[in-house]
């Protein structure tokens, strides 16, 4: 396939596009500074400003799939929807936050008291992106969530899928490492099962 990554320097982001050019899809990698982007089989990279939709539009445009990778409040989900909406792409697929899983029945975790105060504005950034999304008529849309903790670490393979609660593991603990998350995001490229949906995915 095709598929367009904005985004492709950042920590999700290159694992994102090493795991899809390691199955071989045709990968044209987005980011301000293509330099940054490691050399790649089927990897084309190219510079790109997220918060330029018609710019963006035409880099994405001629894609199966288009991902976003890239931080709430250095973005804009109405421009980023949007230049996934004109260059009509098969599907638009987001890197989302873990701020807005419930941690019980309507109860999200960026509204728990230990939510740590410097990430809160990113995941209430996050939840607006994925309202925004939810009311899409158009759009053929993923929202995938990571757990807690998303960090560097090891490619295991070996995670679970939820839908819109916060998994944690035996002991407690809610994280997935950057390479096991770009796992479950090409395998949701390859294999469609979230279609206008958020998914989230933690050991």
């Amino acid at each position: 396939m095709k598929i367009a990554v904005a985004g492709a320097s950042g920590r999700a982001g290159s694992e994102i596009t090493k795991e899809l050019s390691r199955r071989g899809h045709a990968v044209t990698a987005i980011a301000r500074n293509p330099e940054k982007i490691a050399a790649l089989p089927n990897v084309t990279p190219i510079k790109g400003d997220v918060l330029d939709q018609a710019g963006l539009a035409r880099l994405w445009a001629g894609h199966d799939v288009a991902v976003s990778s890239v931080h709430f409040l250095s973005s804009d989900a109405h421009k980023l929807i949007g230049a996934a909406k004109d260059a009509k792409v098969g599907r638009y697929l987001v890197v989302g936050g873990a701020g807005s899983l419930e941690v019980a029945p309507g109860v999200k975790l960026v509204t728990t008291p230990n939510f740590p105060a410097q990430y809160k504005a990113e995941a209430e950034a996050g939840a607006a992106f994925l309202d925004l999304l939810r009311q899409e008529k158009e759009l053929n849309w993923t929202f995938i969530s990571p757990s807690a903790l998303f960090v560097e670490g090891e490619r295991t393979g070996k995670f679970r899928l939820g839908t819109d609660q916060l998994l944690a593991d035996a002991n407690g603990k809610s994280w997935i490492t950057f390479a096991d998350y770009a796992i479950a995001l090409a395998d949701e490229i390859e294999r469609p099962a979230h279609p206008r949906q958020r998914f989230t995915v933690g050991y």
